[in-house]
């Protein structure tokens, strides 16, 4: 018997989701999403514009800043899974040049409540599964191409996976923040 890799490797997210991360969402205030447990946290914060803003720099510093909860839901639902999933599954009007980072694939504004945050999760979160599960076998072993620049060559399955570890870290993270949160002195 061959293991199906495709259908493994999304069930581990799927597994993810609906049994860690999800569940630990459940209750998240405005004052625990914006929590900075340490001074000089990157979280978000208003631009000159007033928009929110995601607080980051490349290359990150050395060592990088701890983050509120805003800070890794944002960069979860909006540069892990929501470009990505627009960049190879849609809707891309216009921006058919678009690449697996381009932030133009994101033209909302960022969460600024728990509740908005959770939905936006929640909708970058199906956007993706919808398109990963939606991969026939072929195309979930071929090339990405273009859009993913320098991993053109890699099979779509290694992105999959980089991005379930992604979500996994960050994931790990938020509900460690919040047991930091509810047991703060």
């Amino acid at each position: 018997m061959t293991a199906n890799w495709h259908q493994q490797i999304l069930g581990q997210l799927e597994f993810y989701w609906d049994f860690h991360l999800r569940p630990r969402l459940e209750g998240l205030t405005d004052d625990e999403y914006l929590w900075e447990p340490v001074e000089g946290c990157w979280s978000l914060r208003p631009g000159d514009d007033g928009a929110l803003r995601l607080e980051q720099v490349y290359p990150d510093p050395e060592p990088p800043p701890v983050t509120t909860i805003a800070w890794r839901m944002t960069h979860v639902s909006r540069d892990v899974l929501g470009v990505r999933a627009r960049a190879f599954f849609g809707p891309h009007d216009g921006l058919e040049d678009a690449h697996m980072f381009d932030q133009r694939l994101w033209p909302e504004p960022l969460p600024a409540t728990a509740a908005d945050a959770i939905a936006t999760l929640e909708r970058s979160y199906a956007h993706w599964r919808e398109g990963v599960a939606a991969l026939t076998d072929e195309a979930f072993d071929a090339p990405l191409g273009p859009k993913a620049l320098d991993y053109a060559e890699d099979p779509f399955g290694a992105l999959v996976l980089h991005l379930n570890r992604e979500v996994m870290a960050h994931g790990a993270e938020i509900c460690l923040l919040r047991d930091l949160y509810r047991d703060r002195i």
